[in-house]
């Protein structure tokens, strides 16, 4: 069984006209938006065991600059004077979503079951964020709730994309995207009650991990060689469980963030070489665990390269058949892409 969800992609590159009619990508030496949204589909279902793959049935490329909420649109000039000088660029920096999903006739298509999730593809200050998400039942998710929307059938996620940026940054808008669900999911069971680290509210107003992980800080102590690892509860806050990273669980790290490997120190420190105490592997076993930990540092993941950390990150997620004792998905996918929350 798979999730094949259909996406309109939408890419904002511009034709410069007096830059001898190239696109904005080119003239600026910027990614190929194309091969970049290959890559990370390619990603995705590598990262999800093969479940999810992703499909683009629409492409729209379009020679304009997004409005922003105020009105106000770049043309080529004004981009690239701010862009050259690095100062300059338009305040509000947000896109007008509404006329974004007007522009392509996105929730017609949506609700008439002919694509699933929208991708826009732009440039830096375009005005998006890394994911939001509209329509009945739409949540936080690293980004605002897209106004207006609640009268759409289903709920539906805008990823946006920067072709300046790579495919790791692509995976990173996924991972945050991921973050702010599976947070909400897992909203109404709470953390053990006095784990070491955690800390009251953390998960408070469906922000993102890294605005609340200024904490207490705790240095591990020395490890017992082979130790088994503190059993993960199935009936527990499952999410809460895999994040634990060192830092705030000395001694206990699973999985960790986004920003934060089980051994970092700092908000995007995947290249610790820093050994710490993890049961990250045995994730892969969900849900028959086997309770060993080993040591791990930035070798396992990467070594400081965010799309192999992310993959790596993300490869962990649970992605069997099944429920949890407590109702929950044991298929982590379903929640993150096919948002069956």
């Amino acid at each position: 069984m798979t999730l094949a969800p259909r996406v309109s992609l939408v890419i904002y590159n511009p034709i410069l006209e007096a830059e001898g009619d190239r696109r904005l990508n080119r003239v600026l030496g910027w990614n190929d938006p194309d091969r970049l949204c290959a890559q990370y589909i390619a990603d995705v279902e590598e990262a999800s065991h093969g479940y999810v793959r992703y499909q683009v049935v629409e492409r729209i490329e379009l020679d304009e600059y997004p409005i922003k909420q105020d009105g106000f649109r770049y043309d080529d000039a004004s981009y690239l004077s701010a862009w050259r000088a690095r100062s300059g660029f338009h305040q509000p920096d947000t896109a007008n979503y509404l006329a974004i999903l007007q522009r392509c006739d996105f929730v017609r298509k949506l609700e008439a079951g002919l694509v699933d999730e929208l991708w826009i593809m732009a440039f830096p200050y375009a005005g998006l964020y890394e994911s939001c998400m509209g329509g009945r039942g739409a949540i936080w998710c690293n980004g605002p709730v897209i106004p207006s929307t609640a009268q759409v059938a289903r709920r539906f996620v805008v990823m946006g994309f920067n072709y300046e940026r790579g495919v790791g940054e692509m995976l990173e808008d996924l991972g945050h995207r991921a973050e702010s669900i599976m947070e909400h999911v897992f909203s109404d069971i709470p953390d053990e009650a006095g784990a070491p680290g955690s800390e009251e509210g953390e998960s408070r107003h469906g922000r993102s991990w890294w605005d609340r992980l200024l904490g207490a800080i705790g240095r591990r102590r020395s490890a017992i060689v082979n130790r088994p690892s503190p059993a993960v509860n199935l009936s527990g806050n499952l999410w809460k469980q895999f994040t634990r990273y060192d830092k705030l669980h000395p001694g206990r790290a699973a999985c960790g963030n986004v920003h934060f490997a089980p051994n970092s120190e700092t908000d995007y420190d995947w290249g610790n070489r820093r050994p710490v105490w993890s049961n990250a592997d045995d994730w892969l076993n969900y849900p028959h665990f086997t309770g060993q930990m080993r040591e791990m540092s930035c070798a396992d993941w990467g070594n400081g390269d965010i799309r192999q950390h992310h993959l790596w990150w993300m490869k962990r997620f649970p992605h069997v058949e099944g429920t949890t004792p407590t109702g929950k998905l044991n298929n982590w996918w379903r929640y993150i892409v096919g948002l069956e929350f």
